[in-house]
């Protein structure tokens, strides 16, 4: 705002003493002080409002006027209630170094005018940014993006003082503000994504209010531009995908023009959003591709030349053909009435990136497909010499959901359900099509797991525990009863502890002394409770059948 305007109001009791052909700066802020020298607390464009409690005698003048005009103050406005009077002195002082001064009537408190020119200057700055936002958003519409959501966050903090983040659904940082200085925990993203996601579920319109630990945030989300928000859209089919918008701020109490700036900040992040999605285009054309060979039987010179193809794409710059991983995904709600392919599939590029590195570059590696119910994600990975010297290569299924299990549970609500299997590394496109087959039991082992977010791995398919998640429930229970409530029972009534023998004889292998040892018995004592408990299920501890019935009970239990 203008000083012009400050003194064209009536209600602030300004009178002009000096420097009316100054009255076209513009105020920034507004300052309160009495100190002699507040030089380390001024940064230009303020009013400095002052009660001259620092002027002892008319020398004091020139050297406080000396300091505001340094520090490039808009103009200085004195309180009369002290000394009845601006002081001469003071008035000279402003004159010699073109400093505005105004005198303050002794009815007109200094909270009055800080509260007018800071609510004056604050929706100035917002007008102001509007316009930058809008200009951003066609710069971007019609062209490449000038610097994409960064720029605007800085915006938000240089012009509102906002520190701001953009997150994904899965709570990973995508983008930030200068004035946010270090990134958010990433707990705290977690938490954040997992409390917009929930919001999000029960159809409450943003933004929702967050508290974490003592801070408190405001979450606006940012839907795709190019979707409908129309209320036919079911929010299923786009809440496991949108970005958010995290603000460092309760938004309860601001007016509707911060609000709609801010809803403007999502657009304008969303059309961004748009362009980095249409740059998955190609990977998920070239993923298709090799899916619909490999299913259909082709020849593994033709899978091959295929997958050189894709290489360069998904990891430029390599010299040496890579390795291959498959990942099969599936998102299934309640009623079947919410196609699963499409989600699964935007679900399944935002979990493959390392939920802790920021930035959209590492999504590069990872080309994902969809076919019915089912993703299937194709990544890239270098070809490192892990043959050699035994180590994993590849993602893990045990570590694949750590960091996303909370939001995307949230997401589910109580009505969906996320399963994933992860195949080994392949080398060659010979291996391509049992990798697939092998992620895809891996997903059905997750699949028959409780929780509403589950993986399984490769290493599973090798063990007995692939076999267990099949057996139905009720063969399941007659099973484990049959060999197991006979001992329950007795260790009741004589708390004789058959069961934890049972499981320690076991897992010693069957060898009397390591397991004596282990519970802290005489071998006499152990031989006795593995009687009573082939005596009371008519089983051989001594033969390997009885001992595998007797392990897989213990572990469907």
């Amino acid at each position: 705002m203008r000083l012009r305007a400050l003194l064209d109001t009536d209600a602030l009791g300004l009178r002009l003493l000096g420097g009316e052909d100054e009255l076209d700066r513009t105020v920034r802020g507004v300052m309160t002080t009495d100190l002699k020298d507040p030089s380390r607390y001024l940064s230009g464009g303020e009013l400095v409002l002052t009660g001259l409690a620092w002027r002892h005698d008319a020398a004091d003048s020139e050297p406080f006027v000396r300091i505001l005009a340094g520090a490039g103050v808009a103009a200085l406005a004195a309180g009369e209630a002290e000394l009845g009077d601006v002081p001469d002195d003071l008035v000279q002082a402003c004159v010699r170094h073109r400093l505005p001064l105004f005198g303050v009537n002794e009815s007109v408190a200094f909270a009055t005018i800080t509260e007018h020119v800071v609510r004056q200057v604050s929706g100035e700055r917002a007008g102001d940014l509007a316009a930058v936002v809008d200009r951003h958003r066609r710069m971007m519409t019609s062209g490449p993006a000038g610097g994409g959501p960064d720029v605007v966050l800085d915006l938000l903090g240089s012009d509102l003082d906002l520190r701001a983040w953009v997150l994904s659904p899965t709570g990973r940082p995508i983008a930030g503000s200068k004035l946010a200085g270090a990134a958010l925990p990433a707990d705290v993203c977690g938490q954040l994504a997992a409390e917009h996601l929930a919001a999000a579920r029960t159809g409450r319109r943003g933004p929702h209010r967050v508290t974490v630990g003592t801070t408190t945030y405001s979450l606006f989300p940012i839907p795709s531009s190019g979707r409908s928000t129309g209320a036919s859209r079911d929010v299923r089919e786009t809440v496991l995908s949108d970005w958010l918008l995290a603000v460092e701020a309760d938004a309860g109490d601001w007016p509707e023009e911060r609000l709609d700036l801010l809803q403007g900040v999502t657009q304008l992040i969303s059309v961004e959003r748009e362009r980095r999605d249409a740059a998955r285009t190609v990977r998920r054309r070239l993923a298709q591709e090799v899916l619909e060979l490999v299913q259909t039987g082709a020849a593994p010179a033709e899978i091959a030349a295929r997958l050189r193809v894709a290489a360069p794409v998904l990891l430029p710059g390599l010299g040496a053909a890579p390795h291959w991983q498959v990942v099969v995904a599936r998102v299934e709600w309640d009623g079947g009435d919410i196609e699963g392919g499409p989600v699964a599939q935007a679900l399944l590029e935002e979990i493959l990136v390392n939920p802790l590195a920021a930035g959209p570059e590492h999504s590069d590696r990872i080309a994902v497909a969809h076919t019915g119910e089912e993703a299937i994600a194709l990544l890239a990975l270098p070809a490192v010499s892990s043959e050699h010297d035994g180590s994993e290569s590849g993602l893990l299924a045990d570590t694949l959901l750590e960091a996303v299990r909370d939001p995307l549970t949230a997401g589910l609500n109580d009505d969906g359900r996320l399963t994933l299997g992860v195949s080994a590394a392949v080398h060659s496109a010979e291996g391509l099509r049992g990798a697939l087959e092998e992620a895809r039991h891996a997903r059905r082992v997750a699949a028959a797991r409780p929780g509403r977010v589950c993986a399984a791995g490769h290493q599973e398919l090798a063990s007995h525990v692939l076999l267990l998640p099949f057996v139905p429930d009720d063969v399941r229970r007659a099973f484990t009863a049959r060999l197991l409530d006979p001992l329950r029972d007795y260790d009741r009534r004589h708390r004789a502890e058959l069961i934890p023998t049972l499981e320690a004889f076991l897992d010693c292998d069957g060898s009397w002394t390591r397991c004596a040892a282990r519970l802290h018995l005489h071998v006499n004592t152990l031989r006795y409770r593995v009687g009573r408990i082939e005596q009371l299920t008519s089983r051989d501890l001594s033969r390997l059948e009885d001992k595998l019935d007797f392990f897989l009970a213990l572990r469907m239990s």
